[in-house]
């Protein structure tokens, strides 16, 4: 009776404990199959560029190839963001709304165009709402070599759990002498499940091994 006991009460704590230690949850994945598609699937476009140009674009698999899927299955930016031949290019490309928290990560592959004009990707978070002044940087990445598909990840540097929006911005400071070609494949934001689901499946497995107590003990008394 007894060593069924600690047996029951030992495997509450292991489940009790995994099920607090909630594992990640994907809570965006983008391989970019179909850019143009993201502006109805509630993604926002917008280019602050001086005399702005266009907007992030499909990749083009002639200047290279996505990591997975189609060839040109990834999201690109380009100098010609702004019109001009002098001037900064600035174009956003900002998730639909996600709700993150302390743990939450934002991971995905870059790669750039290189010949020795720098590109630069700034990932930034909101959790006020989609302009530009409404975002800050968590993380960011420069290159002016081509070194192929180069893995990131960043935190959110959230403290709370919070609706959010993620932010990919292309940035180059003057077209004149920087710029070239950016792409972007494989986006992942990560999330974990609301500490009161955790806790509430815990709570069924206590019940579930405490029946498991009391059909011991009738067992024992028969």
């Amino acid at each position: 009776m007894k060593t069924k006991k600690i047996a029951a009460a030992a495997a509450v704590g292991f489940l009790l404990g995994a099920a607090g230690a909630a594992q990640a949850q994907v809570a965006l994945a983008e391989g970019f199959n179909n850019v143009p598609a993201l502006a109805g699937a509630g993604w926002t476009f917008r280019n602050t560029s001086t005399s702005p140009g266009t907007n992030w674009f499909q990749g083009n698999a002639g200047i290279f190839v996505a990591q997975s899927g189609a060839p040109d299955a990834y999201v690109a930016a380009n100098f010609l963001g702004t019109t001009g031949l002098t001037g900064a290019v600035s174009t956003w490309l900002i998730t639909p709304q996600l709700v993150l928290d302390a743990t939450s990560t934002v991971s995905m592959v870059v790669q750039v165009g290189g010949q020795g004009f720098l590109d630069t990707l700034q990932v930034m978070l909101s959790t006020t709402g989609t302009a530009p002044a409404d975002f800050s940087p968590i993380g960011s990445f420069s290159a002016s070599a081509n070194a192929g598909w180069v893995p990131l990840s960043f935190s959110t540097l959230l403290t709370v759990t919070s609706p959010a929006y993620v932010a990919l911005r292309y940035v180059v400071d003057d077209v004149a002498v920087n710029g070239n070609y950016l792409g972007i494949d494989n986006l992942v934001v990560t999330a974990v499940p609301e500490p009161v689901s955790a806790l509430l499946f815990g709570l069924g497995l206590a019940g579930l091994a405490g029946g498991a107590c009391v059909r011991a003990r009738r067992r024992l008394a028969v």
